[in-house]
């Protein structure tokens, strides 16, 4: 067989269209807990990493109100902002038809996980594993959740691949040993995926 096996893909802004709903919170959170009003570069620099990490970013000694703000104003507003990527549902049906092993790699909490898998109930069954925030001690930049994907999967990183939107995806999939994929229909721009060096960019 041809191709990657397994396949190992990142959740937001890969899978599914979560700008929306990563923008908005991350904003509304800024704004009530310390009054401010930043641009979305600076808002999103850091996602791909686990949320609780991102709000230390914008104020460590307030991370945790930040990130409590945060979670209520996502969990609230999921089933109408999160949207689905054109195309994505049956590439992946056809990976899966083709015999290749799926997973999600994410640094998305289950909970918040399953809410995306509520809206979108066709994609969950696509994947045998779906690595959370909660699987592994250390994230992304770090290789442990990729790793953690293949031994689930009974994989080497020989022939496996990490598609991501994000330059942690890439750091990650590459210290793992696997092909990076990057594709730029997330949240990052182009250049700052190409600077990370993947084996290969998907418009």
């Amino acid at each position: 067989m041809s191709g990657f096996d397994p396949i190992l893909l990142d959740l937001d802004g890969t899978v599914i269209d979560s700008v929306a709903l990563i923008r908005g919170p991350h904003r509304h959170a800024v704004k009530t807990v310390l009054g401010e009003d930043w641009p979305d570069e600076r808002l999103v620099a850091n996602v791909g990493r686990p949320l609780l990490e991102q709000m230390a970013v914008f104020a460590p000694d307030r991370a945790d109100e930040l990130y409590g703000v945060y979670r209520e104003w996502n969990h609230a507003n999921t089933a109408h902002l999160l949207e689905q990527y054109e195309g994505i549902t049956e590439v992946l049906t056809d990976l899966r038809a083709a015999g290749r092993r799926l997973g999600i790699v994410t640094s998305k909490s289950h909970d918040a996980v399953a809410l995306a898998w509520g809206v979108l109930p066709h994609l969950r069954e696509l994947f045998d594993v779906v690595i959370g925030a909660e699987d592994t001690a250390l994230h992304k930049p770090d290789p442990t959740p990729v790793r953690e994907a293949l031994a689930r999967l009974g994989a080497g990183a020989t022939g496996a691949c990490y598609v991501g939107d994000a330059p942690f995806d890439l750091r990650a999939g590459r210290a793992a040993g696997v092909a990076t994929i990057a594709v730029t229909w997330g949240f990052f721009a182009p250049a700052d995926l190409i600077a990370e060096g993947p084996d290969a960019v998907v418009d």
